[in-house]
């Protein structure tokens, strides 16, 4: 079994980030359309540009970040990913409804909020999508029954 060593952790984290920064970009552009164009509440908009998101990351931290690991089920990862950014999701979500039920001004630049809410669950959801959802089918061992 080959270990991992500190630097690759550190280079799949600024991709990592990089394609979250993506995700971010992807994230906030499609809710401020929906909030100041189509007029939607902050909280609907945020389930749809969400969704969106999520589907852009998984496919560019699969092709990207995480190339070097062999997953064995591309169905599978996709599945763990979404429960991954799932439970990243009500961590940022939380947080996001925190800032506007604190700061209600924030309803104007609802981008502030997801901002805070995206930083915080970031280390999460590359923890778990490191040793949950892009696990190199070749560096796992099998278990002795």
């Amino acid at each position: 079994m080959k270990l991992t060593t500190l630097s690759q952790v550190w280079a799949d984290l600024q991709r990592f980030g990089l394609v979250g920064g993506i995700g971010f970009v992807v994230d906030a552009s499609a809710l401020q359309i929906l909030v100041s164009q189509a007029h939607w509440s902050p909280y609907s908009a945020r389930v749809l540009s969400f969704g969106l998101a999520v589907t852009i990351t998984f496919a560019l931290n699969r092709l990207w970040t995480f190339r070097h690991r062999r997953i064995s089920s591309k169905m599978a990862a996709y599945a763990r990913y979404f429960l991954v950014q799932g439970t990243g999701a009500l961590i940022n979500l939380s947080l996001f409804y925190l800032c506007l039920s604190l700061v209600p001004s924030l309803r104007a630049w609802p981008i502030v909020a997801l901002a805070i809410g995206s930083a915080v669950a970031l280390l999460f959801t590359f923890s778990a999508s490191r040793h949950l959802v892009f696990v190199d089918k070749a560096r796992t061992v099998p278990q002795v029954r």
